[in-house]
């Protein structure tokens, strides 16, 4: 198990939900690549309106759903691991917002639970 505590760095990673990777969702094959990379972890979150560098609102409304939805991936990892994280990102992301700043890890602990076997 990898410890993580004291000053590190939150990589936030801000897309639209409908982006692609090889046919796949963008949102998913980089969260799969974090995995595979060893990164202590990812929360992805998805927002319910937002709008981007194209100044294009989108909303999930009641009555029609938007296709493009804001999506944030959130990592939080050494500041070596941050840097290595924005060649994936280079090559991986082709429009989106990608933030880095210093934060303080004030615990990070797995679960009692086994993980599940992949």
């Amino acid at each position: 198990m990898r410890r993580l505590e004291g000053e590190q760095v939150l990589v936030r990673i801000f897309l639209g939900e409908g982006e692609r990777w090889h046919r796949a969702s963008l949102v998913t094959a980089l969260v799969e690549r974090l995995r595979r990379e060893g990164y202590a972890g990812a929360t992805v979150i998805r927002g319910i309106e937002g709008f981007g560098a194209k100044n294009v609102l989108h909303a999930a409304h009641h009555l029609r759903l938007s296709e493009e939805l804001p999506v944030l991936i959130e990592v939080v990892d050494t500041e070596e691991r941050a840097e290595k994280l924005l060649p994936i990102l280079d090559e991986m992301v082709t429009e989106g917002l990608v933030t880095m700043e210093p934060v303080r890890v004030v615990r990070y602990l797995p679960s009692r639970e086994p993980a599940p076997a992949s």
